[in-house]
């Protein structure tokens, strides 16, 4: 991998990453597409990482169908996927990690302590055997994004990082991997997140600023579907990731719900640009 991305810069072309976990959803195939405008050679890398799941987590429930993955990948026009085992990516006495302070404090950094570092140590890896120019990554998982973000700013990593907004059914609910855990009834509970993000939205168009009364409202209207709980519904500051009192500049509204027993997260952006609709942390 490294010695075929080294060739393609040496000839000046451009190199484009999209890192994944595999089992693609339209999701994926979005941010490739963008990968594949961007650059001039696209590499997508799948590989569910160990490192940051949990034993109590779903690692090896984690659906996978690689033979789909590959017609989907070459439909799209990918040049290369990077399918590394465990072995290669941890061999015996590995004993190295990185790890993103502050912004990783809250949120998913506390219901899920391994995951943060488990993120940018496969990251920074999958980075130096790629060699990318530019990777893509969804603001679903907004706070991984913020942290990759951080990480290779603070590192003097020479790679654009570009954020896509997130992937949706028809019906609002976020495209994920994990959604085919769900049952039917589960499903139409699933909803929940969405459309409590579109009342919170509804709320700040008109006029309401203050997290708490949003938040209460929010958990309320997560909490009168069945088969939900609450793993957290907060309000944060999209530079640092702390809760945030009143919604004051650019502000995320992010959730993480059980439904059944399946983790489902999303979010709301609050304070973007009107014009770009990019704001602070859009684009690079």
């Amino acid at each position: 991998m490294q010695e075929f991305s080294e060739a393609e810069r040496c000839r000046g072309r451009r190199v484009a990453f999209v890192p994944t976990m595999g089992y693609f959803h339209e999701g994926h195939l979005n941010l490739m597409r963008i990968g594949r405008k961007r650059g001039d050679c696209l590499v997508v890398s799948i590989y569910v990482n160990p490192a940051q799941f949990a034993p109590t987590e779903d690692m090896d429930a984690y659906p996978r169908d690689f033979e789909r993955d590959r017609t989907l990948a070459e439909g799209l026009g990918v040049d290369v996927i990077f399918c590394p085992d465990n072995r290669e990516m941890y061999p015996e006495g590995y004993q190295t990690h990185v790890e993103v302070e502050g912004v990783t404090n809250n949120l998913c950094g506390i219901s899920r302590p391994r995951f943060f570092r488990g993120v940018t140590t496969v990251c920074t890896k999958l980075f130096h055997i790629v060699k990318p120019h530019i990777t893509i990554f969804g603001k679903k998982d907004f706070q991984q994004y913020v942290t990759i973000r951080r990480m290779v700013r603070d590192l003097n990593m020479d790679i654009e990082v570009v954020g896509m907004d997130t992937t949706r059914e028809p019906d609002g609910l976020a495209m994920s991997s994990r959604n085919v855990y769900l049952n039917p009834e589960e499903r139409k509970s699933a909803l929940s997140l969405s459309r409590s993000l579109n009342l919170a939205g509804e709320l700040y168009d008109n006029g309401e600023r203050d997290a708490s009364s949003i938040l209460g409202k929010v958990r309320a209207w997560i909490a009168g579907y069945p088969h939900t709980e609450i793993d957290y519904a907060q309000i944060c500051d999209v530079m640092t990731m702390k809760d945030a009192a009143r919604i004051e500049g650019e502000c995320v509204l992010a959730l993480a719900v059980r439904v059944g027993k399946t983790r489902l997260i999303d979010n709301r952006v609050f304070g973007e640009s009107l014009e770009t609709g990019e704001g602070i942390l859009g684009g690079r």
